[in-house]
Parts: C-alpha cells; sequence; structure tokens
C-alpha cells in the first residue's frame, strides 16, 4: 500500500504562499529506484515523494512523505549491476510490493490533491540529477496512460545543480555534509532516506537564499 508519513503539520499563518513564490508550481521532492537507466525500458522499483510548504517563519520545510515498493512490469529489464548497487531483491514481496497502477495512481492523485490544496497550477519535479527521476515519473505514466500526471512535463529543480552553485558540491552526501546535514552512506540508494536528505537539503539552500535575499520583505 502507499505509505503517508506526515512530517510537519499544516502552517495556519505563512507570510507568502508557495504558488506566489514558485510561478503557481508546488515543488515536489522526488526520488526513484530502479533496475536500470532506460525509462522505457528498466523496472521502476521504489518511489518516494516529499511534499514542502511555507512556516510560519517564512522557510520551507517538509510535509508529507509518500513511499512506494513497485513489483517489475512485465517485460521490464532489471540490469544486474543496477540491482546489486541497490541491494535489495525486485521480487521480495516482503517490502510490500505493489503493481505499477496500484501504487502510482494513488501517489499521483495524492499529489495532485496538495497541488490543489496549495493553490497551485501544477507539481515540479524536485530532484539530484531530476531529469533522471522524471523521465521515470513520466515513462511510468505513459505506460498506465494516465492522462492527469501532475508533474511539469518538462521543467525540474535540480538540486545536484543548486548545490553546484551554492556549495560547490554535486554529490548528495557531499552537499549535504556541506550543508551542515547529516548523511548516512549506509542507508543511501533507498529510495525513502535519499528523497529526505534531497528534500533537507532543498529547504536548507532555499532558506539561506531566502533569509540572504531579505524574503519575506
Amino acid at each position: 500500500m502507499l505509505e503517508i508519513k506526515s512530517l510537519n503539520p499544516p502552517f495556519l499563518h505563512p507570510p507568502y504562499q508557495i504558488k506566489d513564490r514558485f510561478r503557481t508550481f508546488l515543488p515536489v521532492v522526488v526520488d526513484v529506484e530502479t533496475g536500470g537507466f532506460n525509462p522505457a525500458t528498466d523496472a521502476l522499483l521504489e518511489v518516494s515523494m516529499i511534499t514542502v510548504q511555507i512556516d510560519n517563519s517564512g522557510h520551507l520545510v517538509p510535509k508529507d512523505q509518500y513511499s512506494v515498493n513497485i513489483r517489475p512490469f512485465e517485460g521490464s529489464n532489471l540490469v544486474k549491476i543496477n540491482i546489486d548497487f541497490l541491494g535489495i531483491d525486485p521480487y521480495d514481496e516482503k517490502r510490500n510490493l505493489m503493481d505499477e497502477g496500484e501504487a502510482m495512481r494513488p501517489l499521483f492523485k495524492a499529489i495532485s490533491k496538495e497541488v490543489k490544496a496549495q493553490a497551485c497550477s501544477k507539481a515540479i519535479l524536485v530532484g539530484h540529477n531530476a531529469s533522471f527521476d522524471l523521465s521515470f515519473i513520466n515513462a511510468v505514466a505513459s505506460r498506465l496512460n494516465y492522462k492527469r500526471n501532475p508533474f511539469h512535463p518538462f521543467s525540474v529543480i535540480d538540486t545536484a545543480s543548486l548545490g553546484a552553485l551554492v556549495l560547490g558540491q554535486t554529490v548528495l552526501s557531499r552537499a549535504c555534509i556541506s550543508a551542515g546535514i547529516h548523511f548516512d552512506g549506509d542507508h543511501a540508494h533507498s529510495a525513502v532516506y535519499d528523497t529526505a536528505k534531497e528534500c533537507e537539503l532543498f529547504c536548507a539552500m532555499y532558506n539561506r537564499f531566502t533569509t540572504f535575499a531579505g524574503l519575506p520583505a
């Protein structure tokens, strides 16, 4: 089943709205773990997403985390070196596996609901090397013939690029350490863990800029 974890309660009196800061887009931090690098042919194995919100001091903070483990779709490709790197059994039912449809349709609907709740027009994917994550999200939406994919079809916010600009680092673990965020390499390459760290990093860089720029006025 789709796992949902509340990370912070909704804030009632933020000084400005996300829709006014991101051109009516809602940033959603996403990480995927896959059976290879080709979104058209390789299995999507894990997906985790975290929504964000503005707190009462004007800082960006996590809101809710969604995660699913996905059974490889019929005929999909699994590259052994990728699977060995992840250290998981893609067919282990103890991981609460779900078919793509039963996993992703509720996840897409949950993100669409949050987009509407924050008065935004679309979600925009935030990720570390985000175009890779978006390619797999778009591919699964296409396989499911899902017409209401909540994510912008090609625009992303890439924390690797932001890390290079703000911190001089592009590797997730090094960027986190440079930002003063604890990073446990033993837990890396799990979609749930990596998404949490990517979200911490994105919020930290955003808030650093927000404070420097004197926002909100």
